[in-house]
């Protein structure tokens, strides 16, 4: 059994594989309610294989909404509309997962295909005034972005509770797994950089100072979802605007003590994306390193990221302990059956048995025939392998 395929558990939850889908936005939603396009994404990935199956960031208040297509789960109603998502997962044999987040001075932004950038007039939405730019300090994410106001200190532990209560949601909908949104420059990520924090309360100045709204988010998710389910906390462990690796490790400590159990290991979103990141992410794996050193020097599981692609890449990370779960992302929308093609070639599953049989019976068939030449994933057209 190759590594990738073996389970893994995590409080009392089993992952069937180290398999994880990324969360990705879809940017398909409708007042944050979800649409058939999300059951469709969420099903075809826990078909195709996959150990869990992690839902796109989910907004825990409606001023933390990125587009008007951003998912939300800051009612109840959210969270009943999000029911049919986890069904569609646990039913196909994957374990179901959310993240939850808060755009913070990244809210208000155009959907990317159609431009990204911010919202100068209201697109059509009714409550276009309650939708606010907020940060830890009044300062844009660039020269020609708005500027976004600063929120006060008696406006952060309600704002805290926000996130217990998105976390109580995502139990009542069903959830195993839920995963807390700090990377890419939301607003967590804003309140530890420097660059995007000059407070001079207790919220600011020193890296304790700075880490304190993420452990405190960390203890209210924690508080309000279950002792047996794991929880997860993407971090960017590098961001080309002056948070390193070693506060990346310091952080997963103190997460750690508060209940955190795997730290995903992203990268940038506070710089451009046209800095030393653009760079790294073209080479395979490039955000590997950060699971190895967070796993070793804090002492917690880690989910590598970062351009994986292939199956042997995949095995050959847990393998060498880096990570003990690998995500992938937009290899899995080239192809949402990744899991079993992986399977196929570590020659885990001949037969296709781990597919689901209505899936898993039909290639099986084929694999245990007269079959000629190789499966589609394996070589470039007839002629060419």
């Amino acid at each position: 059994m190759a590594l990738l395929f073996s389970p893994l558990d995590l409080r009392g939850i089993r992952l069937k594989n180290r398999i994880v889908v990324s969360p990705m936005h879809q940017y398909a939603a409708v007042n944050g309610f979800p649409t058939n396009w999300h059951l469709i994404n969420s099903g075809k990935f826990a078909v195709g294989g996959a150990g869990l199956v992690m839902v796109e960031s989910t907004k825990v208040e409606r001023r933390g909404a990125g587009t008007v297509g951003d998912l939300g789960i800051w009612s109840d109603d959210h969270a009943t509309a999000l029911r049919p998502l986890v069904d569609v997962i646990r039913s196909s044999g994957a374990k179901a997962g959310i993240q939850i987040g808060h755009s913070g001075r990244k809210a208000r932004m155009a959907r990317p295909w159609e431009g990204g950038r911010p919202l100068a007039e209201n697109p059509g939405v009714s409550d276009w005034q309650d939708w606010e730019l907020v940060s830890p300090s009044a300062i844009g994410s660039s020269k020609s972005a708005p500027v976004p106001r600063a929120l006060s200190l008696s406006e952060i532990a309600p704002l805290v509770d926000k996130w217990g209560a998105a976390a109580a949601r995502a139990d009542r909908a069903g959830f195993d797994v839920l995963e807390i949104h700090a990377a890419h420059g939301y607003l967590i990520h804003q309140f530890l950089s420097e660059r995007s924090n000059a407070r001079t309360d207790v919220y600011g100045g020193s890296i304790e100072n700075r880490m304190r709204f993420a452990a405190e988010v960390a203890e209210s998710v924690r508080a309000n979802w279950p002792d047996d389910k794991p929880l997860f906390m993407r971090l960017s462990c590098v961001d080309d605007g002056g948070w390193e690796i070693e506060d990346s490790v310091r952080l997963a400590r103190v997460l750690k003590e508060r209940g955190v159990d795997v730290i995903d290991c992203s990268s940038g979103g506070m710089a451009s994306v046209a800095g030393a990141e653009a760079k790294r992410a073209t080479k395979y794996g490039y955000q590997v390193p950060y699971a190895e050193r967070i796993r070793a020097d804090a002492n917690i599981a880690t989910m590598a990221v970062g351009h994986i692609v292939h199956a042997d890449q995949a095995e050959d990370i847990l393998k060498a302990g880096r990570a003990d779960l690998v995500a992938i992302g937009r290899e899995m929308l080239h192809n949402p059956n990744w899991p079993l093609d992986a399977a196929h070639k570590l020659g885990v599953d001949s037969d296709f048995s781990l597919a689901p049989p209505a899936i898993g019976y039909w290639l099986g068939k084929r694999a245990t025939s007269q079959f000629e030449g190789t499966l589609s994933t394996w070589q470039k057209g007839l002629h060419e392998t």
